[in-house]
């Protein structure tokens, strides 16, 4: 005898399932959220792009109405899945900082690209929940205009820290986000709450001062978006701090208190390539267009292209006090790409002043 879709559903059978098949497939945790309910974080993204804070991030704006509401996206919506990732890293990502001759990429980019990774197995859950369950189904990872930190924390995988990012009791910092939603009517799970307390650990170890206040991000001083979204030169305020990171920034994560319950990844297409931890930046400051594919197929890091990671690295460079660097900032100071030359003038300009 098959069970109907919905006496599956509210019999809870549904939930136990799914959550089930997503630990099997390689997800760390699966929650439950529905898409019906009044939806407060639409009020604070409004206020984050009329204060100006998202920066370059056009789309943003242009998506707003789509951002608002989870139903927006699909009306027919009723229920959302929500799965997270655990990519926590094996190593404080903060030690990398030391190494001022090496870049410090971001714990997130330093193996395969995760949407690839995500969407493939969102597909295989989503069309696991469709022929078990009926229903119709329907994918995001973070390239959709969904938001899946404010729905994760619906849905009882965490809650949005002072930081604004995701934390969680288990995982800490290091869970990687995707959503199915669904026209099943699928119980919620319970908020977990927020449990950052008196803490400001995140706030205070930002170098740029991003965060105007406990849960408010201004993206125009965070380095993530001024090394990764930010085309053009960085403004000049903003250089020294960057210190090495030469492609996000992971200070805020690394150091939430709640990071001492997570764990290494588990996952080996999210293991950090050698290459990729610490890498010199003089061999960085050579690369072309074709080093630069080759360095970084697969990886996130290529969706910002060589001229743009250059530029980061100069910037390193000229933060490096390595007076051995020299060369390769001179030999950028002529390159095709304007963005780079301005960096390769900057780090030479710091690398010859007095100390």
């Amino acid at each position: 005898m098959t069970t109907s879709t919905s006496d599956a559903a509210k019999g809870g059978d549904a939930r136990v399932a799914i959550r089930d098949a997503a630990l099997s497939l390689g997800f760390d945790a699966c929650g439950f959220a529905r898409v019906d309910a009044p939806w407060p974080a639409s009020a604070r993204l409004s206020e984050f792009v009329a204060a100006g804070r998202h920066g370059s991030m056009d789309w943003i704006e242009r998506t707003l109405e789509r951002r608002s509401h989870p139903r927006a996206m699909w009306n027919e919506a009723r229920s959302a899945i929500v799965l997270g990732l655990n990519y926590g890293p094996d190593r404080d990502p903060l030690a990398a900082l030391e190494a001022r001759s090496h870049g410090a990429i971001s714990v997130y980019a330093q193996g395969d690209d995760y949407h690839d990774l995500v969407k493939k197995r969102l597909k295989r859950l989503a069309g696991d929940v469709q022929r078990r369950f009926g229903g119709e189904v329907k994918v995001f990872v973070d390239t959709a205009p969904l938001m899946e930190k404010p729905l994760a924390e619906a849905a009882g995988l965490g809650w949005q820290g002072k930081h604004t990012n995701l934390v969680s009791r288990e995982f800490g910092s290091w869970l990687f986000l995707g959503a199915i939603l669904t026209t099943l009517e699928l119980p919620s799970d319970a908020p977990s709450g927020d449990h950052c307390g008196a803490c400001r650990a995140c706030l205070d170890i930002c170098p740029t001062n991003a965060f105007p206040a406990p849960y408010q991000l201004d993206a125009r001083a965070c380095l993530s978006y001024l090394t990764i979204e930010h085309a053009g030169p960085i403004p000049g305020r903003y250089r020294a701090a960057l210190g090495n990171r030469i492609y996000g920034c992971d200070d805020c994560l690394a150091v939430c208190p709640w990071n001492k319950f997570a764990r290494a990844s588990r996952e080996a297409a999210l293991d950090a390539r050698e290459a990729l931890r610490s890498p010199p930046l003089a061999e960085l400051a050579a690369l072309d267009d074709a080093g630069f594919r080759a360095l970084f197929a697969k990886s996130a890091v290529k969706r910002i292209g060589r001229d743009r990671l250059v530029r980061n690295v100069l910037y390193a460079i000229g933060n490096s006090a390595d007076p051995t660097l020299v060369p390769a900032a001179r030999a950028l100071s002529n390159d095709a790409s304007e963005v780079v030359r301005d960096a390769a003038d900057w780090a030479l300009a710091r690398l010859s002043a007095p100390a």
